[in-house]
């Protein structure tokens, strides 16, 4: 993935300064370092949420059996060794010696299959590799092996992937426990550990250095390699205020912004102090409930995405015009190996009289229509308003439900009807490596009978997924992605609002933010 890191030049001191109750981080503890994660953490079980701050909650707690570097390929990072046999349908793996959870226990081979079963019943590529009659078994404490009845080229890409659902290792006793029911309790094998005791919900969440951590030799790159902390101590600071942000970052208060406030960009490039580094690009999404009316309809969700105007959602999320595409068609990602234009011209321009038209026939009498409303993420609460205003504008009866992103993401689990806490809209955002295949997607990867919230379910789309699964040349993996996103263009698991690029800003005191992948891989960073 390209990256670019752009210094800023003139001085721009944005707001007043904001206190954080201590003294700026480069004149307390030079070695702890602080960032303003983009939301306030709720969950801490990154196998039950695919809410990304509890991702990146993971990737500082617990580590995974192979990891991809900065050019996405898949490096060995919890295994020593691995083959995989000539047919792909047996593939062996041998852990790293030394491997301990920050509770000094010793990790084996019994809490590696735990935890990978527990992830393979929530994510897209485990659900395939069961469906391919994959099995995982122990052969010894540090060897394991995986085998199936049909070959598997995308074992290591599953086993190395970033994002919903990282394939992280667990002490078997948690890992046994089921997936649709959140952990509450932290133990992993990763760089930090989390100091419960210090946490403090809206506010603050603090790791410290895991002294148990045992990692490859192997330098730090992307998300693989050796991941021993340069600066023991990391503070979150929770302040969903972006003049609050922006200031506490110029004044050296804090030393990172993990998602810089859209609308401040530009600013933000203005400032002496600052550095802005393009992360990931990502796509915006509607998600809609289908496991109940109006939008287990299908033409009612068609109807909502006639509605969408891509070029309005994005300059509402306030991202500048070179971090954002004014229209994207593929449901994929735009520039990505799999960019392609099938079925999406009927969806190039808004349609409001044919959204109301197709939303009619689907039954829709003027029920009511619970949206959630995030008030703390400034680019998705502005992304939401005009989803508002476009569903208000034909004729949609809406119950605007306001709360902050913590609060949507443990509400957005809830199957109740809405008189009973449940819901219907909501907006949210996903990085290319949720985006760019139809198995890594999030919401189009999902096969019936999922859990995500929105509950999608098309059964020509499983069809054409295990379809290009199976495809064994290019040629044809292409005529079969073009079918699929054909098919997504009608069944709209979920709706894409656009595509644009994800920035971070950091204090020109903090070391190696050019090594910044993705995903804040705060191990990396010096001061």
């Amino acid at each position: 993935m390209k990256k670019r890191l752009l210094c800023l030049f003139s001085t721009a001191t944005l707001g007043l300064a904001f206190t954080l109750g201590a003294a700026p981080a480069h004149a307390q503890q030079a070695k702890t370092l602080r960032i303003v994660p983009h939301a306030d953490l709720k969950v801490l079980d990154p196998t039950f949420t695919t809410a990304y701050i509890t991702r990146n909650f993971g990737y500082m707690v617990y580590d995974t059996l192979f990891a991809m570097d900065s050019h996405s390929k898949p490096q060995p990072q919890m295994v020593e060794k691995y083959s995989a046999s000539d047919d792909k349908k047996t593939w062996t793996f041998t852990l790293l010696p030394g491997l301990k959870f920050s509770d000094g226990q010793a990790l084996t081979t019994a809490d590696v299959i735990a935890s990978l079963q527990r992830w393979s019943a929530r994510d897209n590529i485990g659900q395939a590799i069961t469906r391919a009659g994959g099995k995982w078994e122990a052969v010894d404490a540090s060897t394991f092996k995986l085998t199936l009845d049909q070959p598997f080229d995308l074992v290591l890409e599953g086993l190395a992937k970033v994002s919903s659902y990282p394939a992280f290792i667990l002490p078997q006793r948690l890992a046994s426990q089921p997936a649709d029911r959140p952990l509450t309790e932290v133990v992993g094998s990763g760089p930090y550990v989390f100091k419960r005791a210090e946490w403090v919900p809206g506010s603050k969440i603090v790791f410290e250095q895991n002294p148990n951590y045992v990692g490859p030799k192997a330098q730090a790159d992307g998300l693989a390699g050796n991941k021993t902390p340069k600066i023991p101590r990391v503070e979150w600071r929770v302040l969903p205020d972006s003049n609050s942000a922006t200031a506490a970052l110029t004044n050296g208060e804090v030393d990172m912004i993990e998602q810089a406030p859209a609308d401040y960009i530009d600013a933000l490039r203005g400032n002496k102090n600052v550095k802005i580094g393009v992360m990931e690009r990502a796509q915006g999404y509607i998600i809609l409930n289908q496991s109940m009316p109006p939008f287990n309809n299908e033409k009612a969700r068609q109807a909502v995405a006639h509605l969408v105007d891509q070029d309005k959602f994005t300059a509402a999320m306030g991202y500048p015009d070179d971090l954002r595409m004014k229209y994207c068609a593929t449901v994929f990602i735009c520039g990505g190996p799999n960019d392609t234009a099938a079925g999406a011209a009927p969806y190039a321009k808004p349609d409001p009289a044919l959204a109301k038209k197709l939303l009619a026939e689907a039954g829709y009498k003027g029920e009511k229509v619970a949206i959630l409303l995030p008030t703390d993420l400034a680019y998705l609460n502005s992304a939401t308003l005009v989803a508002i205003q476009a569903l208000q504008d034909i004729g949609v009866n809406l119950d605007i439900q306001s709360m902050d992103w913590a609060t949507l993401t443990a509400r957005r689990a809830r199957k109740e009807p809405i008189d009973k806490g449940g819901w219907n809209i909501f907006l949210s955002a996903a990085s290319e490596f949720n985006v760019d295949s139809p198995i890594s997607n999030t919401y189009l990867g999902a096969v019936c009978g999922n859990s995500l919230p929105g509950w999608p379910c098309d059964k020509k789309l499983d069809e054409l997924r295990a379809q290009w699964i199976a495809a064994t040349s290019s040629d044809e993996r292409k005529r079969v992605l073009d079918l699929f996103q054909e098919r997504a263009y009608e069944a709209f698991p979920a709706i894409s609002v656009g595509q644009y690029s994800r920035a971070f800003a950091s204090h020109n005191s903090l070391k190696n933010a050019e090594k910044i992948w993705s995903l804040p891989n705060l191990w990396v960073l010096d001061k």
